[in-house]
Order: structure tokens, then C-alpha cells, then sequence
């Protein structure tokens, strides 16, 4: 029999709490980041920090109605969820607008929307309603040729809208597939391209290729089936010896000029302080002229003089490593990792593997963007322009992530909903 409950019932009120915590945060950072003397009002809608008090009551919203939802419909309507971002994707390709290079919003009256945002809530649901298939065998590579294909199709779509840093976000699935059978070879092959990939561009091409025909050959003599492996090590060798070369095709003529300078100052090749290089630059200065305490709410110099570009989105980190200093950045750092870790904690108590996938995938993208952001704000990832999830400035990635994060918490009440 099952029993009626108001929406509040059973519900995790510590990743509530989390949340709010971090969105609170945010925006008083955003209001740190773009303070204006003249109109100092926290309140003041015509500036940013007014703007986000917006976008957090819709989130607000949202999150009420994601909790007014019937859990079973995240599950039922998973596919067709997927396919109308899918189909919106599209059609962002053709009539969406450029802002910063990348043609990824489309314009609804005054109000700009990034689907790209949303496709990470719709591939979420559908990867985990096709994991929780009764039937789906896990240890068969067809299974994850699927899955891979859920997560690539969107990815594409978001990469011709020249939204790199959304498109890589994507492969934060490959966690989630990993938790539930993905081989750990798999794994380890994919995070190896971009080592690789790097080696590619400071060592000689042919020592790395010799490098990595000498790995084969260990692998084949260490084998016990070696007639058996010897097609796949010549395999892996060839694949892995053709993208050797096939980095330096794409660093010339694939990627654009100001890719090519911001991957060179990344791996140190060059040094441009006063281009590619600046923003990182400008954010190490910021983070750390804020030493242990921080110069204080509001009296952040390289801040409040426009001296970091995307001070309140991609670079918000920055305005807490200047005005709360180390103290209040470490504080920040573990307030994620507790949001990541209570995450985590549910997903594992889950008695549906549809939830259980489902939170991991929640977990696994809320990681991605944190690691990503934060990373290149110290200088230690490329620049692809992602939002700190909860903290920077922006409707598109503040509501997605509060869908994201209330469809989890509604899918763990709804466990015990049935007595």
C-alpha cells in the first residue's frame, strides 16, 4: 500500500542544506566580484548580483516543482527528455546566437537559455534508465558501445556550437560507467590520450612512438595468451602511433590560433602574459594576494579593478582565494567535497539502480565542472570556460544543476515512499 506524503517529506536535508550554503555563497561573491560604489544595493536587478537573486528564486522554484514531480516520471520519460534536448541542440546550430565565440543560446524574449546546461540532466536520466535495464548483460562491450554513444551524440552537437568546455564535460560519464563495469583498460586507454596527446607536443615524435612500441612488447612477452593478444597489442600500437601524429595535424590546422597559444602557455611551451596567458596570470595574482585571510568582503583590489576577465563566472574562484584567502578557499574546497562525498553516501543507499546510476551521474558532473574550474583558475587545466557549479554567475548552469541535484534528492525520498 502506498502512502500519501507532501512533497518535504523524507526528503536529504543535508544536500539541501549544502546547497543553499553554496548558493548563497555565490552570490555574495558575485556582488564581490562586480561591486559598484554607486549603486551598492545587493538587490540592485540592473546590475549582476541583482540579476542572480533572480535566477536563485526561479532555481528556487524549479526545485519545489522537481520535488512536486512524480519520481517515476524522471525513469518513464527518460528517452523522450533525451531526444527533445537532442532535437533543441540542432536547432541551436542553425538560429542560436554567438556569444564569446561559441553559438550555444538561444534567446527566449530578454532571457538567454543554454541547452547545453540541460543535455547534461537529460543524458543523466537516460544512461541511467538504460543501466537499469533488468536484462542489459554489463559485461558484454556492446553495452558500453551503447551507453558511450548516449553520452558522445550530444557531446558532438555541443562541440559544432563550439562549446569545447561543455562538450568535454561529457566525460565525466565515463566515471559513472566505470563505477558500474566499464574495464578498467578502457578507462585507463582514454585518460592516457591526453598524456599522450601532451607527450606528443614536447617530445620528438619518434622517440614517443619507439616509447610506446617498447610498452607493447612488454605487454605482449608479459602475456600468457599471446597468439591470442598479439592482433590487439599491434592494434593499440598502431592507433596509438597514428594519434602521435595526428596531434600535431590537429594543433595546425584544426584548432584555432588563440587554441593553439593557450594549450602552448598551458604545457609551457610559450609564455604570454599579456594574451593567452593573461586570465591565468591575472587569477594566480588575485588568488594569491589574498595569503591566509584574505583582504575581506568586498576589498579585493584585483577585483574590484576589473583586472581578472570572467570575474564572476569561469574565474569566481578568484574572488574567493583574493577576499577570503586561503582559510576561506580551503573552506569552500571541503564544502564540495562534502556535497560530493553525502552524494555519493545516498546514491550507495539507493534500493533502485535507475536512483543509484543516477546519482553517480549527478556526482561525476557536479565533480567534473568543480576539478575543471578550479583547476584553471590555478593554472593546472586549459581555459574551456565552465561554470563553478552553484557559485558562478549565470540562470543556464544554476538551474540545470539545481534540476540535476532535486531529481536526486527527489528519487532517494521516493525509496521509502513504499511500505
Amino acid at each position: 500500500m502506498r502512502r500519501e506524503y507532501g512533497i518535504f517529506h523524507r526528503i536529504d536535508w543535508v544536500l539541501v542544506l549544502l546547497y543553499l550554503a553554496l548558493v548563497l555563497f555565490g552570490w555574495l561573491n558575485i556582488y564581490a566580484a562586480v561591486y559598484d560604489e554607486s549603486q551598492p544595493s545587493i538587490f540592485d536587478v540592473s546590475q549582476r548580483y541583482g540579476k542572480q537573486m533572480i535566477w536563485i528564486a526561479a532555481a528556487l522554484v524549479l526545485a519545489i516543482i522537481t520535488l512536486a514531480i512524480d519520481p517515476k516520471f524522471f525513469s518513464q520519460f527518460a528517452w523522450l527528455i533525451y531526444f527533445g534536448l537532442i532535437g533543441i541542440l540542432i536547432l541551436v546550430i542553425f538560429i542560436g546566437r554567438d556569444i564569446s565565440g561559441a553559438r550555444s543560446w538561444l534567446h527566449i524574449g530578454s532571457v538567454a537559455i543554454q541547452p547545453a546546461e540541460f543535455s547534461k540532466v537529460a543524458t543523466s536520466l537516460l544512461v541511467a534508465k538504460y543501466l537499469s535495464k533488468i536484462d542489459l548483460n554489463l559485461k558484454k562491450n556492446e553495452t558500453w558501445l551503447r551507453a558511450i554513444l548516449m553520452i558522445f551524440v550530444p557531446a558532438l552537437l555541443i562541440l559544432l556550437q563550439r562549446d569545447t568546455g561543455s562538450a568535454l564535460v561529457f566525460l565525466a560519464f565515463l566515471l559513472v560507467f566505470y563505477r558500474f563495469g566499464l574495464s578498467g583498460y578502457v578507462m585507463l586507454a582514454i585518460f592516457a590520450l591526453p598524456v599522450i596527446g601532451i607527450m606528443s607536443l614536447l617530445v620528438n615524435k619518434f622517440i614517443l612512438v619507439g616509447i610506446l612500441f617498447s610498452g607493447a612488447i612488454v605487454f605482449y612477452l608479459r602475456s600468457r595468451k599471446r597468439l591470442r593478444n598479439l592482433v590487439v597489442v599491434l592494434a593499440i600500437f598502431i592507433s596509438s602511433a597514428g594519434y602521435v601524429f595526428s596531434v600535431d595535424y590537429a594543433m595546425n590546422h584544426i584548432l584555432q590560433p588563440h587554441q593553439r597559444q593557450r594549450i602552448n602557455v598551458l604545457i609551457g611551451k610559450t609564455s604570454d602574459l599579456k594574451g593567452a596567458g593573461y586570465n591565468v596570470n591575472q587569477s594566480l595574482i588575485a588568488i594569491g594576494s589574498g595569503q591566509i585571510i584574505g583582504k575581506g568582503f568586498l576589498n579585493g583590489t584585483q577585483t574590484k579593478y576589473n583586472f581578472v576577465p570572467e570575474q564572476s563566472t569561469d574565474f569566481i574562484f578568484c574572488t574567493v582565494g583574493e577576499e577570503w584567502g586561503f582559510l576561506g578557499s580551503f573552506a569552500l574546497i571541503v564544502l564540495y567535497m562534502v556535497l560530493f562525498l553525502r552524494i555519493i553516501v545516498v546514491a550507495e543507499r539507493q534500493r533502485s539502480r535507475f536512483s543509484r546510476v543516477f546519482g553517480y551521474s549527478v556526482a561525476a558532473i557536479l565533480f567534473f565542472h568543480f576539478a575543471i574550474n578550479i583547476g584553471m583558475t590555478l593554472g593546472l587545466m586549459p581555459v574551456i570556460g565552465i561554470p563553478l557549479p552553484f557559485l558562478s554567475y549565470g540562470g543556464s548552469s544554476l538551474w540545470a544543476f539545481t534540476i540535476l541535484l532535486f531529481i536526486f534528492i527527489r528519487q532517494d525520498a521516493y525509496r521509502l515512499e513504499l511500505v
